[in-house]
């Protein structure tokens, strides 16, 4: 699996949270995982206040052939659990198999 993609700079609290993310994802047996920390990008935001972070996922599957893009993000939301309801306060999803990876960079 490829890992995280952690943008230099981040606290260690969101450092964790990444960390955190990452392991709860390996229950869909990722072939990529990369997470991006925006969380810089909307201090003042009422979920930046409760300390809730914003991130951006970017998830590669085979667990998500064959499903629809909704059903593919009920699996990534029930594989982070709790973290939505503390460490994470919103979540940017790109779902993809293999395949579709490969579609869009060939290569």
């Amino acid at each position: 699996m490829t890992s995280l993609s952690r943008p230099s700079g981040l606290s260690a609290a969101s450092d964790a949270t990444v960390a955190l993310i990452e392991q709860r994802l390996a229950a869909l047996e990722p072939e990529l995982i990369q997470i991006y920390d925006e969380s810089a990008e909307h201090a003042g935001h009422a979920g930046a206040a409760s300390g809730g972070g914003h991130y951006q996922l970017i998830v590669v599957s085979r667990r998500f052939e064959g499903q629809p893009r909704v059903t593919r993000h009920r699996l990534v939301y029930q594989a982070v659990g709790d973290l939505m309801q503390r460490q994470v306060h919103a979540l940017a999803i790109t779902a993809l198999t293999p395949e579709e990876l490969r579609e869009v960079f060939p290569g």
